[in-house]
């Protein structure tokens, strides 16, 4: 298959320095180990840079006090800087972008070969000349290692060139304006070395978490044609380490720079200690050009999987935004991401917005890693399972039983929710009621099952799924009231997704608390006990009875959560599904005139806060809440589910609960967009078009105006991958069928992408007319899948293809034609 290149390239024309931030995070470059944005090496952190390397899962804590209190924080770590160089041309000052005039400048991220291009040129106040000419990458072949290598061309004068090439060990976490003013100072310096003439080493240690980061870097010197090169000693300063490097050029020469980098922890396997491990591999490294075929190779590799291929009717960029969410997912979590204790963090690794924790955006995630990368899905269930203990023990201290996971977790599984956090419009410290987000439980279970369904993994499902999903199980029921008056178990306060809404009108704010019956946490619990249900007849019977004996559980406990699951009061108002008990009572709000008054309203609660208001007294949402019971269930799971539960679910109430809660959104979140999406695929497919282009350009564009700098947004980039995949593909695994119903839009004309279903490799094709599935020659079992209840066994080698029914011929009971061979 050919590809066109500018399928691949993000490409910026020209030097914006109101846009360093949002490009910095967009080319970001990673391995799932660590990650450095795309920020200029010869700047420091200033109003429009914003240099930043983080270690997956390199989280500290420090104390801050705000308002007279003292809060702990836990963050993800802003390390030392290993990109720092610049250069200057005899004893003139030091050529750093935007203090030396810009002649040209171009930023080129190939998301293919994961690799940043940066091409420019600077002339200094005596009217020379330089070409800077970079290519940069963080390796996906060697998780410690990262390079650059910049060719530095005198265009119009002769003379020294001297480069400086630097490790920074000054930096905090200052990346985030509405965290500035709390403690940031995350690390200590322990060591400063020079090793030989082109090795700087620095050695730090965080504050609390005792984490032991060491940075090492080789830089080179090639001089084109004759010349006298020097390498005077390095300068050790108090906070950082550097070497100036000096040749004598002329006139058209280029002096190539390669500075290549590694990183190791005192956290890291098969090492003796992160000093020796980093000398040893800086002294192993190849040159740039041995390292980028590598990393090419590596990436190539990841391509051949997570590619998605799209024909559209417009020619338009549609198939490269959805690269740049695989690339920057697969930075994220990669294989590298397998042999760590790291989640998946709702702004990747990209910066420090949301303290890099782990919240529920998995579910947005795993769907694309389960049918791609199932070995990822894994690995980050597991980073779960670890923290098991601790929500037992989170459970047991609110007086519940199970297990309760954290609405955002770091290090540990303690709760890492902030207690206060700051309205940038009213400049006021607010109570974060957040932490009552408990349907991140629900979230949890869901993708253990799921992950099952896709990958038929019955050795993580016996030692690890199950115990989970009984736990959290377990949690729900405890967490429930019974109410005699109405024969109907509650969930009392609690928050939905919506987060806007956080207690009833006339609560005390300090106290935040919840709000009762929110019916997407109500109608997934009871899919979940159900579930649990399900997994207790997946085991064998002794592991089934040996399970239930270690968790001091009985038969009777299921019984009861069986009962549970057929009475969970579920809300409506006016014939719509209510979002929690007493949604129907609050008041509209005037949208027009917020609109007319602000123009930009996606953040209402800081705007009617900033007013001395507040969201929990209207009928407005953050994001989808309701919508999400159609976004993870089927119109027919959810009928079972709600005739299971004893209320009605009439063929309208799905288009109905869209159109009101729509109307009633402000698109707060990233995800806002994408569950829109999803939810309008089958009813509304120009409009789903229309909101699947939104939300991949959520960050590309960063539509929320200036939050994409601070990191992007996992979850929403997952969730447009996922949207292709599973929406418009209308892939759903039910009954151990992989069953298709592709819906694409009129502007999609040809989906291509390869699947992992239960370890076969399927080739799936599917246009307005023909679905096509090729499975590959691999030792595996037969496959069951299925066009809209046609069934056809897939054994591995075999294809079949089906015909796709018209939009009139869709309520016709007729078969399709089905070819294999």
């Amino acid at each position: 298959m050919t590809r066109n290149r500018q399928d691949w390239r993000l490409v910026y024309e020209g030097y914006a320095p109101e846009q360093e931030g949002l490009r910095e995070a967009l080319c970001t470059l990673g391995n799932g180990y660590f990650a450095t944005r795309g920020a200029a090496p010869d700047r420091d952190a200033d109003d429009h840079h914003y240099p930043g390397t983080y270690l997956a899962g390199g989280y500290n804590r420090l104390v801050s006090e705000v308002e007279g209190r003292k809060i702990e924080n836990e963050d993800l770590v802003n390390l030392p800087n290993w990109l720092c160089l610049t250069c200057r041309i005899d004893d003139g000052p030091w050529l750093r972008l935007g203090e030396a005039e810009v002649l040209d400048y171009r930023q080129e991220l190939d998301v293919e070969a994961g690799v940043l291009h940066r091409s420019l040129r600077l002339r200094d106040d005596a009217g020379r000349v330089i070409r800077w000419r970079e290519r940069r990458l963080v390796s996906m072949a060697d998780a410690h290692l990262a390079a650059m290598e910049v060719a530095l061309t005198a265009e119009n004068w002769s003379g020294r060139l001297t480069v400086r090439s630097a490790i920074d060990a000054s930096v905090v976490n200052d990346g985030v304006a509405r965290y500035r003013g709390l403690a940031n100072r995350h690390f200590e310096v322990l060591d400063l070395e020079s090793a030989g003439e082109e090795v700087l080493l620095s050695r730090v240690r965080t504050m609390q978490s005792r984490l032991e980061v060491v940075q090492a870097t080789r830089t080179r010197l090639e001089v084109e044609g004759p010349t006298t090169a020097s390498t005077p000693r390095a300068v050790i300063e108090q906070q950082g380490i550097f070497r100036d490097c000096s040749a004598d050029v002329g006139t058209g020469q280029t002096v190539t720079v390669e500075k290549v980098a590694v990183l190791y922890t005192s956290r890291d396997v098969a090492i003796a200690e992160p000093r020796l491990a980093a000398l040893a591999a800086l002294e192993r490294a190849a040159g740039f050009e041995t390292l980028r075929e590598a990393h090419a190779r590596a990436w190539a590799e990841l391509w051949e999987d997570g590619d998605i291929v799209l024909v559209d009717a417009d020619g338009s960029d549609t198939e490269l935004k959805l690269r740049v969410h695989i690339f920057h997912l697969l930075q994220t979590v990669s294989p590298h991401s397998v042999d760590l204790d790291v989640g998946a963090p709702a702004r990747g690794w990209h910066g420090e917005a949301y303290r890099g924790h782990i919240f529920w955006d998995e579910l947005f995630i795993f769907p694309f890693l389960n049918l791609r990368f199932p070995m990822l899905t894994r690995a980050l269930l597991r980073y779960r399972y670890r923290r098991l203990d601790a929500a037992r023990r989170a459970a047991k201290a609110e007086g519940f039983a199970g297990a309760m996971f954290p609405w955002q977790s770091g290090s540990d599984g303690r709760e890492e929710t902030q207690k206060l956090h700051l309205n940038p419009k009213s400049g006021r410290w607010n109570p974060d009621n957040t932490h009552r987000q408990r349907h991140i439980n629900l979230a949890i279970a869901y993708n253990v099952w799921q992950y099952h369904q896709a990958t038929d993994d019955h050795e993580f499902m016996w030692f690890y799924g199950a115990e989970m999903m009984l736990e959290i199980a377990r949690f729900w029921a405890s967490v429930t009231t019974y109410d005699a008056s109405i024969d109907r178990y509650r969930i009392r306060g609690v928050m939905g997704p919506d987060e806007y809404h956080t207690a009833y009108p006339d609560a005390d704010p300090e106290e935040g608390g919840g709000l009762d019956d929110n019916a997407y946490t109500n109608v997934m619990a009871a899919w979940v006990l159900n579930r649990a249900c399900d997994v207790l007849e997946l085991l064998p019977a002794d592991h089934a009875r040996q399970l239930l004996h270690r968790l001091g559980m009985h038969e009777r406990d299921v019984a009861h959560w069986q009962e549970i699951a057929r009475k969970l009061r579920v809300p409506f108002h006016d014939g719509i599904i209510s979002q929690f008990e007493g949604y129907g009572d609050l008041e509209e709000l005037d949208w027009e005139a917020y609109r007319r008054k602000y123009g930009d309203i996606h953040r209402l609660d800081r705007i009617l806060e900033a007013e001395g208001d507040s969201p929990n007294r209207y009928k407005v949402s953050k994001q989808a809440d309701v919508l999400m019971l159609f976004y993870l269930l089927s119109a027919d799971e959810l009928a079972l589910l709600f005739e299971q539960l004893g209320y009605p679910f009439e063929r309208d109430t799905i288009p109905k609960t869209i159109d009101y809660y729509m109307a009633r959104t402000s698109d707060g979140s990233t995800l806002s967009a994408l569950a829109h999406a999803w939810v309008l695929a089958r009813a509304d497919r120009p409009k789903s078009w229309h909101l699947f282009q939104r939300a991949l350009d959520s960050d590309i564009a960063d539509i929320q105006g200036g939050t994409t700098p601070e990191g992007i947004h996992a979850g929403a980039m997952a969730g447009t991958i996922d949207l292709v995949q599973r929406c418009y593909l209308g892939i759903e695994i039910r009954a151990g069928v992989l069953a298709f119903d592709p819906a694409l839009a009129d502007d999609l004309h040809c989906v291509r992408v390869r699947l992992h279903y239960r370890h076969q490799v399927l080739d799936v094709e599917v246009d307005h007319d023909t679905l096509t599935i090729q499975s590959g020659a691999f030792a595996a079992h037969t496959i069951t899948v299925a066009y809209r209840n046609r069934f056809r066994d897939l054994a591995p080698g075999q294809r079949c293809r089906f015909r796709l029914l018209k939009p009139e011929e869709r309520n016709r009971d007729e078969n399709p034609s089905i070819t294999s061979h």
